[in-house]
């Protein structure tokens, strides 16, 4: 591959993550390098202590017969044991693959055949079945290992062993191999594949998108002194970890930094967690900063007039200041002192109540954001930045930055990054962040990197000051019946941008005029519907209430006066049911696939024509 032809990236002597990992290990020492919530407490982790379960976890591997290049899968939430394996795999040279807690077991079975698993990780009973159920059709399964032993006390099988007896292995194995781990360690080398990271699979199977030490090292070496990481800087680690941005920021950049990484208790307790951590550093997705939005909003509505009135002067003089950042002018002095007043009197509270007053970086990525919500953390005072990349280039290839900033685009080229556009206008990257390929994928990796250069599969272009706007996917494009191209992304961002409005699907493609699916937000609107004493027994029967139709309508006429005639949403209907990213019409990061909508409910589409 293209890819290997780079120089490998050497951090203090380090060209491998496993060396760099054993490195930090011994200069931070008996530095926090992780808490997790545990009796409502939050329980430290000291790097020795990290190190000690890495080598622990990745002996015990060995002892269970992993040998190098040979893949372990791990499903399960995020958790300390979490990465205690994912440094222990890659310390004696095995390959760390990551799956989705959503999956079924059928997509379980397909990615441990696809990557030839050999040893699986459940994190408990309810992921155990998974793996149970399909393992007569995984001969080169070897052995299961499971983190949470809860309801399993009296469980017999000779293939399942606890993470308890996994350290106990290692350990053993340390005692009687002194030497043993740091040699593994030292054997790796930068062109060795290191992890498996599956795309959504919106277009078809998942594909296992190979990354190589070299890739992770490049990034954490790029990305870090953008993101601004340091040494006592707070990460909030609630993203699955089997998607390469979450794998980044709570894995491999703290590796540079020595940041503490701070786990959620679950996915519920996100809102509640970020406010104790309070992280100085928080990626999230879209739907993250959008429903954190739509929290204040909902507050505000039921707020008093006084502190309506109070926030409307505050939120004013923060987009005074918002406007500055991004036509690049400075702010004069009385502007300065408004905000300074707005901050301390009000906009400081509302931070706080987010858990962002201490945050020096706010990322977003993965999926388009509206340029509204931006400015809307920007009035607050925070920096937020949005990114772009892709599993296939392991994260960020163009970034907005300080100083260096425009609204609506996904920033400049990162360092040692080149940003290319095809005559179709296709974006293009370039750089040693470009991936091996495709597991077992030949055709597929040599379709999508060719002479070296990655094709994103999304439609954009550069600016003349070099910032990079991405228009669209390009297969998702709609081309009217009267031959308009529509890139729908911009709509449904808008559209998203409403408290009482999840997800949008427009669609129009080969149609006379546009017309849209709309995923409520659930939450939001059932109390919408309390408030205005709107009777409903049921999701359903909530969707078909003439006031929810009237509230989405009247959000959609909003958007539709932002664009050209022909770019509105003529008719709208309501995904009557609640989805999960257990449900296939969701990726694992809560994105509806547009293709898979466009099938399942063509009945109901057809109803809007």
């Amino acid at each position: 591959m293209n890819a290997m032809s780079y120089p490998p990236t050497v951090i203090d002597g380090a060209e491998t993550t496993c060396q760099l990992f054993w490195q930090r290990v011994k200069k931070y020492g008996s530095k926090v390098a992780m808490r997790e919530k545990d009796f409502g407490i939050w329980q430290s982790i000291s790097w020795n202590e990290y190190g000690e379960k890495a080598r622990a976890s990745g002996l015990g591997l060995v002892s269970l017969g992993l040998k190098r290049g040979e893949t372990v899968s791990i499903l399960s939430d995020n958790n300390p044991e979490w990465l205690f394996l994912d440094m222990g795999i890659l310390g004696v040279g095995g390959v760390s693959n990551g799956v989705y807690t959503t999956d079924s077991s059928k997509q379980v079975e397909y990615l441990c055949r696809d990557s030839r698993t050999r040893i699986f990780v459940a994190e408990n009973e309810e992921q155990l079945d998974k793996i149970l159920e399909v393992r007569e059709q995984l001969p080169e399964l070897l052995k299961i290992v499971v983190l949470d032993m809860e309801g399993l006390r009296d469980f017999d099988d000779e293939m399942v062993i606890s993470i308890d007896d996994l350290y106990r292995l290692g350990e053993a194995f340390h005692k009687e191999n002194p030497d043993f781990w740091e040699e593994q360690i030292a054997l790796s080398k930068p062109n060795d594949l290191a992890i498996l990271i599956y795309t959504s699979g919106t277009t078809g199977p998942p594909k296992g998108a190979m990354i190589s030490h070299r890739n992770l090292m490049f990034q954490i070496s790029n990305l870090s002194p953008i993101v601004g990481f340091g040494s006592t800087d707070e990460q909030l680690s609630f993203l699955p970890l089997c998607h390469v941005a979450e794998r980044s920021f709570s894995v491999f950049l703290p590796l540079f930094s020595g940041s503490v990484v701070n786990f959620v208790e679950g996915p519920d307790t996100v809102p509640e967690n970020i406010r104790e951590v309070s992280p100085t550093i928080f990626f999230a997705v879209p739907r993250i900063w959008e429903k954190f939005y739509s929290a204040i909003t909902l507050q505000l509505k039921e707020a008093t007039a006084f502190e309506q009135y109070a926030y409307k002067l505050a939120i004013g003089a923060g987009q005074e200041i918002a406007e500055c950042k991004i036509n690049g002018k400075t702010p004069n002095s009385w502007q300065n002192f408004k905000f300074w007043l707005a901050d301390h009197l009000v906009l400081k509270n509302i931070k706080r109540l987010l858990g962002l007053d201490r945050a020096h970086y706010l990322g977003t990525g993965a999926a388009p954001i509206s340029p509204d919500l931006i400015k809307w953390y920007l009035a607050l005072g925070l920096n937020m930045y949005e990114v772009y990349g892709q599993t296939e280039n392991v994260g960020v290839a163009t970034t907005n930055l300080d100083g260096h900033f425009k609204l609506s685009t996904v920033g400049i080229a990162a360092p040692n990054t080149e940003v290319g556009i095809s005559d179709a206008g296709e974006i293009l990257l370039k750089g040693p962040h470009v991936f091996m390929g495709y597991l077992n994928q030949p055709e597929k990796t040599a379709e999508t990197v060719v002479d070296g250069w990655l094709h994103t599969g999304d439609v954009g272009y550069v600016d003349n000051e070099g910032f990079v706007k991405i228009t669209d996917r390009m297969k998702d494009i709609i081309i009217t019946a009267g031959g308009k191209n529509i890139t729908p992304s911009e709509i449904e961002n808008q559209l998203k941008f409403s408290p009482y409005i999840s997800d949008a699907v427009v669609i129009g493609d080969k149609r006379k005029y546009l017309t849209c699916l709309i995923m409520i937000d659930h939450e939001n609107v059932e109390k919408f519907a309390q408030d205005k004493d709107v009777p409903f027994t049921n999701f359903q029967s909530l969707c078909k209430s003439s006031e929810v139709l009237s509230l989405i309508r009247d959000e959609m006429e909003k958007v539709n006066k932002n664009f050209a005639q022909v770019e509105t949403i003529k008719e709208f209907r309501l995904i009557e049911e609640i989805l999960t990213a257990e449900d296939d019409e969701l990726t694992p990061t809560m994105k509806l696939k547009r293709s898979f909508v466009n099938t399942k409910y063509k009945n109901l589409i057809d109803t809007m024509y």
